[in-house]
């Protein structure tokens, strides 16, 4: 009985020893391969697999999310000569467990190297200054290129990305002066476009200043003719009804008519500012008659009548007045 225990027991601890070769668990974002006697069967996929224990075997583990390299920074020399450091990173994930394992060694430094020499490639061939603004556009190609080249490998690139690009000192400052020169010329620009549009602006405002100060003197031009021809008409209608009333036979409308220019003459010339001395060629009689014609007037036209004698001596001075052609020179 001793014997039949220990062999049992041995059978046991063999086949827990088969259920553990056998049994594989293989944890998310892995695939594992199978190999039986060294050559590739199967793919196993997260979770709980058997395998056939002491003749498959687990052969690579492979991890299926997307991983990330980092690119070193080197030298390329661009298109126009200019010699620029250059880094960046790339992101790939593997698609096909079998495919990344026995199609390429290390798949990794693969990766790599052909991003490298891809960088090299493709900034080579672009000016400095395509290569420092259009980064997109860089990136995009590189992708392509080498998506293109791993395919074969089971691995799908999702991402290139240029890090840092780095020009030489020199160049740096060459670039920074010539910013700067531009800069100053879109001011320069704005401030000569400025100046343009104020004087554009200034002389538009002159113009109509002009317009409407023209505007303004013609019709101030307009009235004034306006008013002198309203005033002729009254002195036009004024010397009509003094015709017709000298026609009429009354002689006081002619001497109402002559007074009142007198009277204006001599306030013109009593109220001239450099007349100190007024030589008149008529006798001051001839003044007073004058006025006594105009109260004649105003007698007959406010009801005086017209048939009232006149004074003696005022009807020997009017009569004089009429024979007597001049006189003295008063002196005022």
């Amino acid at each position: 009985m001793f014997g039949f225990d220990i062999f049992v027991l041995v059978l046991l601890v063999l086949f827990v020893l088969l259920v553990i070769v056998a049994v594989k668990i293989v944890p998310q974002g892995y695939n594992y391969t199978v190999e039986r006697f060294g050559r590739y069967t199967r793919t196993l996929h997260p979770g709980l697999t058997l395998i056939i224990p002491f003749i498959d075997r687990i052969g690579r583990k492979l991890n299926v999310m997307e991983q990330v390299i980092e690119v070193p920074s080197q030298e390329v020399i661009t298109k126009d000569n200019a010699m620029v450091r250059v880094d960046g990173v790339a992101f790939f994930q593997v698609l096909d467990a079998a495919q990344a394992s026995y199609e390429v060694t290390n798949l990794n430094v693969a990766i790599l190297n052909l991003t490298m020499t891809n960088i090299r490639t493709v900034m080579g061939s672009m000016d400095l200054d395509k290569l420092l603004s259009e980064r997109d556009e860089i990136n995009h190609r590189l992708l392509k290129v080498v998506d293109d080249a791993t395919h074969n490998w089971g691995v799908k690139v999702t991402r290139i990305e240029i890090k840092d690009i780095e020009p030489p000192r020199d160049l740096v400052d060459s670039m920074a002066r010539q910013m700067k020169a531009e800069r100053d010329k879109r001011a320069a620009i704005l401030v000569a476009e400025g100046e343009r549009q104020a004087a554009i602006l200034s002389a538009e405002g002159a113009k109509q200043a002009q317009i409407l100060a023209a505007e303004g003197r013609r019709e101030a031009a307009y009235r004034d003719a306006e008013a002198r021809e309203r005033e002729a008409e009254a002195e036009a209608k004024a010397t009509t009804v003094v015709s017709e009333a000298i026609s009429r036979g009354n002689v006081q409308a002619i001497n109402y008519f002559v007074a009142n220019k007198y009277v204006d003459a001599l306030k013109a010339l009593a109220t001239a500012k450099n007349q100190k001395v007024l030589l008149m060629p008529l006798e001051a009689s001839s003044v007073i008659g004058a006025i006594a014609g105009v109260s004649e007037i105003a007698r007959e036209a406010f009801g005086g009548g017209g048939d009232a004698p006149a004074p003696a001596g005022q009807a020997k001075k009017t009569e004089a007045q009429r024979v007597r052609p001049g006189g003295s020179v008063p002196t005022v």
